[in-house]
């Protein structure tokens, strides 16, 4: 038998429906704010992962999917979302006159990266992200962060802490690279083996690990904020100062980095601690990339994003007994005791789908037991039994499942306005009758 590959999951339908949940809200949302989506193909060419994630980081290093076509180009099956966008975005001029600026965009589909699968976090795993380009304010820093956090809000999760940074302008990191590295040289023997790996390449990841060698060092390690020049420190300030505006708590913590060079400016991350996935694990991270767009060849225009992996945030949903809502209740289910009455059953299934109502029928010609057990699963609202004597007589007898009312119409009546009947058949009778009595 062959199964599925190892970092991989099948979605069953009856989780399906949670995903759609949280998926509709980050589009209704997404709405809200004007954002728009877009859909970028699931592989692109290795330079574009190479060039703005960075080479040393280890998503390029050791976890992309990359490979050579018949062709003998170099691919790679994107690892996250923000460069294909970007890519996108220079590749097709949106930032041209014709389209709304700032742009706001989104995206929601799969991302691929080779580590040891775990709880929450696989080599195929389905991530939702924002961009904006095109704006400098501080604003759409803030914008961004509390568009996350009415997502968190609304979905009902607690507990969560915004952790806020600044990674200042390119020649700011770029002297905080050089301090972290002549702090950490002295103490190179002390590091762990991905930290000394990293130190020369890529010091900031230095800061992200969580190996205890490395955390007994950090407390020391001099901090971003004391190379930000004046404008980006203003920038930082600002933003702090918006989000208080809008009540919405973080705390700033210099040791979050982000683990892709392309950051500038604001970073953050959304944190929680919860034990299915991990304890202070990242649930939604993000920040500003002011030079990305123009490294892959674009204009000078500024961008600021976020992600979140679904995997995650439903796993943590789970854990913390938030029910999301399953598939809808069908509406109407349709009993089918003869084959005789299979063109009836077919007639009144496909009627009230296109009156726009949820409809099932049995096709199985099961017992009246099972089709009853069956419209009972599907939380049926109304229930019509179809046999011989409905056929002769065109009169159908509709029962309300939730009050066990029976109705009783003819097939014309039912065909001349079928959306009229159900919200007929299915009102909720003591609403109407309190209303009445003043109550």
């Amino acid at each position: 038998m062959i199964q599925k590959m190892k970092g991989t999951e099948d979605i069953l339908p009856k989780d399906v429906a949670r995903w759609q949940f949280v998926e509709d809200l980050a589009r209704d949302l997404f709405d809200q704010y004007l954002f728009r989506e877009i859909r970028t193909p699931l592989f692109e060419s290795y330079d574009l992962f190479a060039r703005s994630v960075g080479n040393t980081t280890d998503i390029v290093s050791k976890e992309m999917y990359d490979f050579e076509d018949k062709g003998g180009r170099r691919l790679a099956l994107r690892p996250e979302g923000t460069a294909p966008v970007v890519r996108a975005y220079i590749e097709n001029k949106l930032f041209g006159p014709e389209h709304p600026q700032p742009l706001k965009l989104y995206y929601i589909g799969s991302m691929f990266r080779y580590e040891r699968p775990q709880a929450g976090r696989q080599r195929q795993f389905n991530q939702i992200g924002v961009e904006v380009f095109g704006s400098d304010n501080p604003a759409t820093d803030v914008e961004v962060i509390a568009l996350a956090w009415q997502f968190f809000q609304e979905l009902g999760l607690r507990g969560i802490q915004i952790h806020l940074n600044s990674l200042g302008e390119k020649t700011a990191r770029q002297a905080y690279r050089q301090a972290l590295i002549d702090y950490f040289e002295p103490h190179f023997d002390e590091l762990s083996e991905d930290s000394k790996r990293r130190l020369h390449d890529n010091p900031l990841r230095v800061l992200d690990s969580k190996d205890p060698k490395d955390q007994a060092l950090l407390p020391q390690a001099p901090s971003i904020l004391d190379y930000l020049n004046e404008t980006s420190q203003k920038h930082f300030e600002e933003v702090q100062s918006l989000l208080q505006a809008l009540n919405i708590p973080y705390q700033v913590d210099d040791r979050i980095v982000r683990g892709l060079d392309y950051y500038q400016e604001t970073i953050f991350e959304f944190i929680v601690e919860n034990q299915a996935i991990g304890a202070q694990s990242t649930v939604c991270g993000g920040g500003r990339y002011s030079g990305l767009v123009e490294d892959l060849g674009g204009p000078q225009k500024s961008g600021f994003g976020f992600g979140l992996g679904m995997e995650r945030l439903l796993l943590l949903l789970e854990e913390e007994g938030i029910d999301l809502p399953g598939y809808e209740p069908v509406d109407v289910y349709v009993i089918c005791l003869e084959q005789a009455a299979n063109r009836l059953a077919t007639q009144v299934v496909q009627a009230a789908r296109g009156a726009g109502l949820i409809a099932e029928r049995d096709y199985l010609n099961r017992s009246l037991k099972s089709q009853f057990k069956t419209a009972a699963k599907l939380d049926s609202r109304l229930v019509v039994t179809l046999g011989e004597k409905e056929v002769a007589s065109g009169q159908l007898t509709f029962k309300n499942q939730a009050n066990g009312q029976e109705t009783t119409l003819s097939l014309e009546d039912l065909l001349e306005d079928f959306a009229g009947v159900f919200r007929r058949l299915t009102m909720d009778t003591s609403v109407i009758d309190a209303f009445f009595k003043g109550e």
